[in-house]
């Protein structure tokens, strides 16, 4: 998968390359968007363009292209890098400015970046032996609702978490929980299927909303509401989701069992639930 998109021009993702003025390498001053893809298929394109629109109006960014223009430039870049399983990667940026400098530019002309890579299917041994995971505060800003290129904060964090030999981290706020490093989180308490609500302090979800959406119409309880830290801590069931991971199993947190230690029932329902989603397309 070694073709890239890069303004305007198909060409080998090695010989992309980005100006040292561009705003997005000097400030992270831009947005991205993960999409995965199945069989050649980019899955919920519409949504994902949905959210873009979303962030570049959060930061004052024009949007560059039209929705069709995005659909035609994406399905060729996956096209190019052989269909199939796939993870695209697309970013714009305010692009270059003469002087570096605060100010936002008046007239930007933005800076348009996608690739792929290869996006492997949730492993046998997850489904049966789930993730572990560790908390950790949320020192994050404050305006998570963006999914913006300023990921430094979630990195670290994130590396936290693969030092303490697990996959993910999951952040609390002031007794609260938010989200995980790069993934929303959903607990089952009683059988109730519970995920923290869309404010500025979460990113939205594609797969976080499309689980949210499957659920009820299944006959599982769902509810969006404030998680505390104790309800986390004492939950049956802990789930992770996010365009790359679909939806983990979380059975370890911070070193002691999540419920009896194994995937639990609700999350299988999940999954499946998934899967049908996934096949419609």
């Amino acid at each position: 998968m070694d073709t890239a998109y890069l303004d305007g021009q198909y060409l080998p993702l090695a010989e992309a390359r980005v100006p040292v003025l561009d705003r997005g390498y000097l400030f992270a001053d831009g947005v991205y968007e993960v999409m995965p893809v199945y069989a050649g298929r980019i899955f919920a394109l519409d949504a994902h363009l949905d959210r873009l629109e979303f962030s570049l109006n959060a930061i004052q960014l024009p949007n560059p292209l039209t929705h069709l223009s995005w659909r035609e430039i994406l399905e060729g870049l996956v096209t190019r890098n052989g269909g199939g399983e796939q993870m695209l990667y697309l970013q714009v940026s305010r692009g270059v400015q003469p002087k570096r400098g605060f100010a936002l530019p008046e007239n930007p002309t933005p800076c348009v970046l996608a690739f792929c890579q290869p996006l492997p299917p949730v492993s046998a041994f997850i489904k049966e032996k789930g993730v572990s995971t560790v908390t950790r505060a949320d020192t994050r800003w404050l305006n998570c609702h963006i999914k913006s290129i300023a990921l430094l904060g979630s990195v670290l964090l994130s590396h936290e978490a693969l030092q303490a030999g697990c996959n993910e981290v999951i952040l609390l706020r002031d007794g609260y929980l938010t989200e995980g490093g790069s993934s929303n989180v959903f607990v089952v308490k009683s059988g109730v299927v519970i995920t923290p609500p869309k404010s500025r302090l979460i990113l939205a979800g594609i797969t976080r909303d499309l689980v949210i959406e499957s659920l009820p119409a299944a006959g599982i309880q769902l509810q969006e509401r404030a998680v505390t830290e104790a309800e986390l801590r004492q939950a049956g069931e802990i789930w992770i989701t996010s365009s790359t991971r679909e939806i983990y199993p979380v059975t370890t947190l911070d070193g002691e069992p999540v419920g009896d230690g194994r995937p639990g029932s609700q999350w299988a329902k999940a999954f499946d639930l998934f899967q049908a989603c996934k096949a419609r397309g």
